[in-house]
């Protein structure tokens, strides 16, 4: 099976946005087991240790917690899941902000243009 990774991006980072992306979704949802260390990067098609990093990056940003002896589990904190959805949203923006301006067009333009979008799939 496994994922394809982009070249430009360390291969943690993109399983640990793959992993938010999932918890924002509800695809992966609070308390949720996630699947042991191997069993994950088998699936996807990396190394072992590559999907331990990627478990100790997700706990220490307060997404996911360990429980000895059990697994690895979504966090049940309601607040950190809204907070996490807050941050991608600004870094999402923050990041199409950057792109249109840098081919030129201004804020406003683009403000404009996604509202007249929104009404035509109303």
């Amino acid at each position: 099976m496994g994922m394809e990774f982009l070249p430009d991006k360390p291969i943690y980072q993109q399983l640990v946005e793959h992993i938010i992306g999932d918890i924002i979704r509800d695809t992966l949802v609070t308390g949720e087991k996630l699947p042991s260390v191997r069993d994950y990067a088998i699936s996807v098609g990396v190394n072992a240790n590559t999907m331990q990093r990627v478990y100790k990056e997700l706990e220490n940003l307060g997404i996911t917690e360990t429980r000895r002896g059990q697994g690895s589990f979504v966090t049940e904190n309601q607040m950190r899941i809204q907070e996490l959805r807050e941050e991608m949203k600004e870094q999402l923006v923050q990041s199409f902000i950057q792109n249109v301006e840098a081919l030129g067009f201004t804020t406003n333009e683009m403000v404009h243009y996604l509202q007249r979008r929104g009404e035509q799939d109303d």
